[in-house]
């Protein structure tokens, strides 16, 4: 396995533990499947469609997402949203990763704990 394959594996790694996080930010605003996968990679999360889709429906299963269908154009579309669960979730996920990043700049610099 060459350097390459190794670090897209550990890139791979690292963002589908935050591809979570950045799902239930950009659903606080009602969105289709589709346009979050535009929205996560345009913020640097790429993500594949063979990915995210089951990701949503999980979420949506944990309680933390909420769905509804909307009928009014030609070809209906469920739409996602953050639910006040998934609300609270995150926001301890966001404290997590602000200590986890916190951890690493004291690592990096060489700061005792």
């Amino acid at each position: 396995m060459g350097s390459d394959d190794i670090l897209r594996t550990h890139l791979q790694e690292l963002r589908r533990g935050t591809v979570v996080a950045a799902s239930l930010v950009a659903l606080r605003q009602p969105g289709y499947g589709y346009a979050l996968l535009q929205r996560l990679t345009e913020h640097g999360f790429p993500v594949d469609a063979n990915t995210l889709y089951p990701l949503l429906r999980r979420l949506e299963e944990q309680g933390l997402l909420t769905s509804e269908w909307n009928t009014d154009e030609s070809r209906p579309r469920k739409f996602y949203r953050t639910s006040d669960e998934g609300e609270a979730i995150l926001s301890r996920l966001l404290e997590d990763l602000t200590a986890i990043q916190t951890s690493m700049t004291g690592l990096i610099e060489g700061v005792d704990r």
